[in-house]
């Protein structure tokens, strides 16, 4: 089982030894040395050989990589990531090859072809057998020295691979630059964190290596001392720390890049800003660059990652002083999926010096008397964060698509705190800390910290990056105050949404005390959450309608003026629909010149009050001519529309009720955004009174932003004013065609709770959209279309189909004795084996917590959970392949 997701293999795995050893590196058998295939006249050759060397006492299997052109050459060492081989790196060694260095990659001991047992990085084994590999770079003809038997020489890798590069620039002075990636400063630390075992990551370590016996003896007498136990010993910390990077930190005085992941419940972010603390303080330079993904899944960011390593390394391995490094801090900030082709959307964030994990610190009150709390025998059943290898695509992290998330908190065995719901929006990058008072009826206690972001229903939370802190305190029979430094994370909570503060007595990564006990927590100080307000996010790009001349807008206000007065007969108003916000029956409309070919045909759908409807269909279904018709600036061949009860036609009166944003509107930019909205309402001839501008710029959540110009704004900022725009009048029935185009993730969850809020005063709102998974989270009804036709209208839930129906994927077949058992369960209507899990329909009173719940209890593997069927796949399902 490999640790990480696919796009981690080429970078964590794991190099040997560093002592004073004299023992001399010999080639026992290569493969020779050929020249790569060109694939075209723009991708240089490379040299590759293939060699199995014996250095001190093992082989390792290496392969060597240079330019075609000759001449010497900087070299770097590429390190893998735990489980693999020195395949992983094939590819990056020879990008790197081909941009002018000479580049040696291998198999650690005990992995691939390599012989020996796996030390975990020891001093003595995989250590020292880089220093050796260094030794035979000194003698190539390629490679440029900087003195004789001292190559001028980088380390890169990733995982188990980063701390080998960390590792060996603290025990060989001969290098020159590093680049570690989602790695460790203390392995202790990582896998003992505050005294508590991490016991199934360690688990994952020891299986991934081959079991304990593929292991140096003393590594796998510790593992079984420990995980029988429950509790790490002094002698086991001790065996770690000898292994970690920490152990030499005074000594790392060479350049370093340092990437580490937000979603890493393995080697959190803490890790990295250890390391950069003490290697700052060695005088070197630093640089750190968190990245959207880790150990649990995510967006690796592969690519620009691997681009940023070769300019590090241009830059202090070629001396190319005018190669630009990158910032000295830059996170990647996402917020949600792109449904056109389901990747994550970042965006980049950076500081020009590194602010560490506890910079501009805002207190936070939070409300909770004193609690008491349950650990339960044998601490089961656990509460569940993360689970190792399941974050990534297809793991538990697409709970969130059913609002639960993945984590999971039993009732008794957790202490809560609550802030008050935020004021305005809070960024929080790094680790928040409180303290409180802990007592125990037993000596031992072990707790785990969490914030979570608890949306304003309070029904929704979410757990930032999936972490939680492990804290074990001694001597609480008579009670101790406790600060607890809770995960670092970088994270956005939203205007509305308040923090909670959770204390629990379990958790299924780690171990905890098997004896019964019961834990009282209070307060003892406010929650401190870190803002770091040096690091901003990168403006996205002005939309060119920003800038279009005032003469745009001056065209809608007289195009408005004109339809005014340019009343038509119409039928009598409908009395019985009067509370009806639209009625559309038989509705067509042929394309111009056509006879038989229509744009919309016989169409008929009903919108009541309240509901926020998605209108759907691929491109060419007619959604845009349907909303056209609407809005009374084209006229339907055949067939009625009605808004409260009245027909609609150009210019008639009830449109008065209706306010639209297709495309983008025509702001001034020297204008603030209230003065660009009072001059638009103006332009409408309508009375003042009558714009309730407070009230729709309340909706739209602009704030103070409204006093500034709106060349200023982000374009998230100009979409709300646009849609504030529309809003203006408290239109009954607002219409959105594509509000979250050119948005981000943030600002399209800021347009979602727009419609939202909308709504929820008795309003109306329908929109058109592309983005299915935001459809599906903003809408309550839908009405599809396709080549002009309905295909299918009704609640969201009916369409969609997954109301009460769960796919749960599993690691291994489920039995049938054990889907005999789900299907009993209290909640549980049936579970039916499939391929790959169980298909489980839930009786109303069930839930997808507890069906968790009881999934672990009955020690299912559970590998995802998620509807059985989402609006994407009910979408194209409906449309038969047509979009």
């Amino acid at each position: 089982m490999d640790l990480r997701p696919p796009a981690l293999r080429g970078l964590l795995r794991r190099p040997r030894r560093l002592p004073a050893a004299a023992a001399a590196v010999v080639v026992l058998a290569g493969a020779g040395t050929w020249t790569a295939a060109v694939a075209s006249g723009d991708t240089p050759a490379v040299r590759v050989s293939d060699q199995v060397m014996a250095v001190d006492g093992v082989r390792l299997d290496t392969t060597y990589v240079t330019p075609a052109d000759g001449g010497r050459h900087p070299a770097v060492l590429l390190a893998h990531g735990f489980g693999g081989s020195k395949h992983d790196m094939r590819r990056q060694a020879e990008d790197l090859a081909r941009d002018g260095y000479a580049v040696l990659t291998w198999s650690a001991r005990g992995f691939g072809r390599s012989t020996g047992r796996i030390g975990l990085n020891d001093p003595k084994g995989e250590v020292a057998d880089v220093s050796r590999l260094v030794d035979w770079l000194a003698k190539r003809p390629e490679v440029r020295l900087d003195a004789p038997g001292d190559p001028r020489v980088g380390v890169a890798g990733g995982s188990y691979g980063g701390a080998i590069s960390l590792l060996t620039a603290g025990y060989d002075h001969r290098v020159d630059a590093i680049a570690s990636a989602i790695t460790y400063w203390n392995l202790a630390d990582a896998l003992f964190p505050d005294g508590v075992f991490k016991k199934l990551w360690a688990g994952v370590f020891v299986n991934t290596g081959g079991g304990c016996a593929r292991f140096e003896p003393a590594l796998c007498r510790m593992y079984q001392r420990v995980a029988e136990s429950g509790t790490p010993d002094p002698a086991a910390r001790e065996l770690l720390e000898e292994r970690s990077p920490s152990a030499v930190g005074d000594r790392i005085k060479v350049p370093t890049l340092l990437v580490q992941g937000q979603t890493d419940s393995l080697f959190p972010l803490g890790q990295a800003d250890a390391a950069a603390r003490a290697i700052r303080a060695n005088g070197a330079p630093v640089d750190v660059d968190w990245i959207a993904g880790g150990h649990d899944g995510g967006d690796m960011e592969t690519s620009r990652v691997e681009a940023r390593v070769r300019a590090w390394f241009d830059r202090y391995l070629k001396g190319d002083e005018a190669t630009d490094t990158g910032p000295a801090f830059r996170i990647t900030r996402t917020g949600g999926i792109d449904s056109t082709d389901g990747t994550a959307r970042l965006r980049g964030a950076s500081a020009g010096a590194y602010p560490g994990l506890h910079d501009h610190r805002r207190s936070l009150p939070l409300t909770g008397g004193t609690q008491h709390i349950a650990n339960p025998a044998g601490a089961s059943p656990p509460a569940v964060s993360a689970l190792p290898g399941l974050g990534g695509s297809g793991g538990l992290s697409r709970l969130s698509a059913l609002g639960i998330g993945v984590s999971l908190d039993f009732p008794g065995q957790y202490a809560k705190f609550d802030s008050a719901p935020l004021t305005r929006d809070l960024q929080i990058t790094g680790a928040p800390t409180a303290t409180v008072h802990l007592a125990s009826t037993r000596d031992d206690a072990v707790l785990f910290g969490k914030v979570y972001d608890v949306g304003p229903d309070g029904t929704r939370q979410i757990l930032p990056a999936q972490l939680v802190a492990p804290f074990r305190v001694t001597g609480t029979r008579a009670g101790k105050d406790v600060t607890v430094t809770l995960p670092a994370i970088d994270h956005e909570v939203q205007k509305g949404h308040r923090l909670r503060l959770v204390l629990a007595s379990t958790d299924l990564g780690y171990a905890s005390p098997a004896a019964p006990a019961t834990y009282t927590v209070s307060l003892k100080g406010d929650l401190s959450v870190p803002t770091a307000p040096s690091v901003t996010t990168a403006a996205a790009p002005l939309p060119a309608w920003v800038w279009w001349l005032p003469a745009a807008g001056a065209a809608t206000a007289l195009a408005l003026l004109l339809t005014a007065r340019r009343r038509t007969a119409a039928p009598a108003p409908d009395p019985g629909l009067a509370e009806v916000p639209l009625v559309i029956e038989g509705l067509s409309k042929r394309y111009a010149r056509s006879t038989d070919r229509y744009a919309v045909r016989d169409l008929s759908f009903r919108v009541d009050r309240g509901q926020v409807l998605g209108l759907l269909g691929p491109n060419g279904a007619g959604k845009t001519t349907t909303l056209r018709m609407l809005m009374g600036l084209i006229r339907p061949d055949e067939g009625e529309i009605r808004v409260f009860g009245h027909a609609v036609r150009p210019g008639a009166s009830v449109l008065s009720r209706v306010g639209a944003f297709v495309e983008g509107a025509g702001f001034l930019p020297h204008l603030s955004g209230r003065e660009n909205l009072e001059l638009y309402w103006r332009a409408t001839g309508r009375p003042p009174e009558d714009a309730h501008l407070d009230e729709a710029l309340e909706i739209a959540g602009l704030g103070d932003a409204l006093a500034r110009a709106v060349r200023t704004y982000s374009q998230g900022m100009r979409q709300r004013l646009a849609i504030a725009q529309a809003m203006l009048g408290l239109p009954d029935l607002l219409i959105l065609d594509e509000p979250t185009n050119g948005l981000d993730p943030p600002q399209i969850r800021e347009m979602r709770e727009v419609m939202i809020r909308y709504a929820a005063g008795g309003r109306t709102v329908i929109v058109s959209s592309h983005l299915l998974a935001e459809v599906e989270q903003s809408c309550t009804h839908l009405v599809v279309m396709d080549r002009g036709r309905l295909v299918q209208a009704g609640p969201v839930r009916e369409i969609v189909g997954s109301g009460d129906t769960l796919l749960v994927g599993t690691a291994v077949p489920v039995p049938q004795p054990v889907a005999e058992k789900v299907g009993a369960l209290s909640g549980v209507a049936s579970a039916v084996r499939t391929d790959d899990g169980l298909l489980v329909r839930l009786d109303p009173g069930g839930t997808p917590e507890r069906l968790i719940a009881e999934l672990v209890r009955l020690e299912v593997p559970v590998a995802s959970v998620g509807p059985h069927r989402r609006l994407e796949d009910a979408f194209l399902t409906l449309i038969g392949g047509s979009a």
